[in-house]
């Protein structure tokens, strides 16, 4: 009898164990509880389209911090009225732009078949002097030697002691050439250079502008790279393909495939998981921690009875000569008392 008792027991305190661990890792926390339920979400339906409001532009977006360089044709076939379009674009360019000695630094290259730096990127840290500045630049007209005027960018514009920040604080260097000929000297080279210093190349062609030479300049991929009009009057049009190229938009907020945290990280984004769990192998989705089981070793019931007994015994010999040791005590008491009376 003892023993089923016993046993029924154990198997109580089993099931209330088992009891305990399911409360302790069901009752998770409920921002666990959303993340999951927004993962379900997300998989379930498509992925947000990323799109660029212009009416909202102005007012949300904030370009990435740039050491960016304007590389501009001022050759002969570029007209006086075509050469204001021209830099009416560079300062409709310099509008969309977060300038600042911590933010876009600029600087500007003008060439034809002598190349000038008009400004470095030291020079300006505020709108209104950039733009002076632009408004000042005159077209140096004769030939296009655009491969000299993309060397002296990198050797003389794209440097520390022209204004560009040191590698380490990993701000990028863009080149953006506007032209609208055939260059007269070999680009092919000398872009791949400058694009293995870490400068990213965008190629604008304008009317006449030879296109296998932009392809041959421009970073890759070419079809964000490379960019044509027809003609200068509708060059300022690129002000917003390039605002958006450039923009500095969360691009979490524009939409991820992260399961629970997306960490913006400059240009791109990269996913974290929250706490219990960890990044699988797509470094997208997130799985539960694998939790270690702790084996407990429960007793034998029936060594528990034998303990049981075992103390039981004890006790009643413990009683047995506590009841001789006081028999004993009596009866030399008694002695005692007979000696003293003789």
């Amino acid at each position: 009898m003892m023993k089923s008792f016993l046993c029924l027991l154990y198997c109580s305190a089993l099931l209330l164990s088992d009891v305990l661990a399911t409360y302790h890792h069901g009752a998770v926390d409920p921002h666990m509880i959303a993340a999951q339920s927004y993962a379900q979400t997300r998989n379930n339906g498509r992925p947000p389209t990323r799109t660029l409001n212009p009416a909202k532009t102005e007012s949300q977006c904030r370009s990435r911090p740039l050491d960016l360089v304007f590389i501009i044709d001022s050759s002969r076939s570029v007209r006086p009225g075509e050469f204001e379009k021209v830099k009416i674009f560079l300062a409709d360019m310099v509008d969309t732009l977060d300038v600042g000695a911590d933010a876009t630094r600029v600087a500007v290259v003008n060439y034809a078949s002598t190349v000038k730096i008009e400004f470095l990127l030291k020079h300006h840290f505020n709108k209104p002097d950039m733009k002076k500045a632009i408004s000042r630049i005159e077209p140096l007209a004769a030939g296009t030697m655009t491969g000299l005027a993309i060397k002296t960018a990198v050797n003389d514009a794209f440097t520390e002691p022209s204004g560009a920040r040191p590698r380490s604080r990993k701000i990028s260097k863009v080149a953006i050439i506007v032209t609208d000929g055939r260059p007269q000297d070999q680009v092919e080279e000398v872009s791949a250079a400058a694009r293995a210093t870490g400068i990213e190349i965008y190629a604008v062609g304008v009317d006449r502008a030879d296109m296998t030479s932009l392809r041959q300049m421009a970073s890759i991929p070419l079809e964000d790279h490379v960019f044509y009009v027809e003609t200068y009057g509708v060059i300022e049009k690129l002000t917003s393909k390039f605002r958006e190229t450039l923009c500095g938009l969360d691009p979490c907020a524009m939409g991820h495939d992260c399961d629970h945290i997306c960490v913006n990280s400059n240009a791109s984004y990269y996913c974290k998981c929250r706490n219990g769990y960890i990044l699988n192998a797509d470094k997208k989705t997130c799985s539960l921690k694998p939790v270690k089981v702790v084996e407990v070793v429960v007793e034998d019931p029936c060594k528990c009875e034998a303990r049981l007994a075992f103390q039981k015994q004890t006790q009643a010999a413990i009683q047995q000569l506590t009841a001789k040791l006081a028999d004993v005590s009596g009866r030399i008491q008694h002695l005692e008392n007979m000696v003293g009376r003789a």
